[in-house]
């Protein structure tokens, strides 16, 4: 007997042990990406400066011009078409599967919502350059070619939705049972409890959600190549309408590197290098963001 028990003592040693082996394995390798990256972009923040690398309004590696504002302004501004889109349509897909759809619906929506997490972005690319950016090519506005922010927006915000809508429906389900109970015997409905009790208990994992998306969303690659147009400008109306400005086109982070990083050598690698320090270091502050709303939900 006792030899059985020693037998699963270090069993159980030995299986905590490659745990926490994959544990710091997993922290090892984010550091060492994390350091060649920032090795081979040193010489470009060196020579550029940090500063004029992100607000240099140019990006024209045949004439040494490497500034980075025009890219970070369109990755913000299609993250933020995509969240502004996305957000409402996922958390209220969220609500309606936690609280309000039969089972035999739960068993056909969330299956439909995991799935779309599951498609390559290059389909979501192919999708976009064949139905979006002609429908947005239809908006009367001179200069509107289809390709541009609104369009990324779209295939982003749908993009994102899995994310959104899972985590935000745990986060709902999460919510004590005693709090909609008591809300009901307090002569609330459904509705008033839904809106009034359950979405605000749950709001703590509804913004690490969000936060979660925004993070999908920076890291987005091939999709947004395919229909954001890839112009190196800082996105302005292309009329008195400030809201145009989804009509222009742009270029993301990730794809100034992805678009360029095929025939870069030189000073022009080292700053493609140093975009990814740059992008690098903006998804870690919105996961960190995210893990600290998640904290503060438990």
């Amino acid at each position: 007997m006792k030899g059985k028990k020693s037998e699963a003592f270090w069993a159980g040693r030995v299986i905590e042990g490659i745990l926490l082996l994959d544990a710091l394995l997993a922290i090892v390798v984010i550091f060492l990406i994390g350091l060649l990256i920032l090795i081979e972009a040193w010489p470009a923040f060196r020579k550029i400066g940090f500063v004029p690398f992100l607000l240099g309004k140019e990006w024209r590696p045949g004439k040494e011009l490497y500034g980075l504002l025009p890219m970070i302004v369109g990755s913000i501004l299609v993250t933020l078409g995509a969240v502004t889109l996305g957000v409402p349509i996922g958390v209220a897909l969220a609500t309606f599967l936690a609280e309000v759809a039969p089972p035999w619906v739960q068993k056909v929506v969330r299956p439909a919502i995991e799935l779309l997490a599951g498609i390559p972005s290059v389909v979501y690319g192919l999708f976009g350059l064949a139905v979006l950016v002609p429908l947005v090519r239809q908006i009367p506005v001179p200069g509107n070619s289809g390709f541009g922010l609104l369009s990324a927006s779209v295939v982003l915000a749908v993009m994102i939705l899995p994310t959104v809508a899972n985590i935000s429906e745990d986060a709902i389900r999460s919510v004590a049972r005693e709090y909609r109970e008591g809300s009901l015997a307090l002569g609330a409905t459904h509705w008033q409890t839904i809106i009034g009790v359950v979405l605000p208990a749950a709001r703590s994992g509804i913004v690490a959600a969000v936060i979660l998306g925004i993070g999908r969303a920076l890291g987005e690659t091939m999709a947004m190549i395919m229909v954001i147009g890839n112009s190196v400008i800082i996105p302005k109306p292309l009329n008195s309408n400030p809201l145009t400005i989804f009509l222009s086109q742009a270029r993301t982070l990730t794809g100034n590197i992805a678009v360029e990083i095929s025939y870069a050598t030189g000073l022009h690698e080292n700053a493609l290098f140093a975009t990814g320090v740059v992008l690098f270091i903006l998804i870690m502050l919105v996961n960190s963001m995210a893990h600290l709303a998640m904290r503060r939900r438990s």
